[in-house]
């Protein structure tokens, strides 16, 4: 079993936070395809990174997490491909690591 995890930006470059219909959208989607989804949005998680200026830049995430049984790793680059539009984002974090229920 995968568990994939989407960090989607809570803001645009300029600061203006992104629709509500965009998480709403993605969390439908992600239901109807695999049948649940879980956002940890409430409290945004705050990411800090290097630009290649040298400049610290920090970003408020919501996490989304979905399980799946097998990996179609083009599906999911092409979602994160749409979402980059979606979100204009040069490069939005999506990971799958191997889990077992428990």
């Amino acid at each position: 079993m995968q568990l994939i995890q989407l960090l989607l930006p809570v803001h645009d470059q300029d600061g203006r936070a992104h629709p509500k219909s965009l998480y709403d959208e993605l969390a439908g989607r992600l239901t109807e395809q695999f049948g649940g989804v879980t956002a940890y949005a409430r409290a945004p998680a705050t990411g800090l990174w290097e630009a290649a200026s040298g400049k610290t830049v920090r970003d408020q995430v919501v996490v989304y997490e979905v399980m799946v049984d097998r990996l179609d790793v083009a599906w999911w680059r092409q979602l994160r491909t749409r979402l980059e539009v979606a979100f204009a984002q040069q490069e939005l974090v999506m990971r799958a690591q191997s889990i077992r229920r428990l």
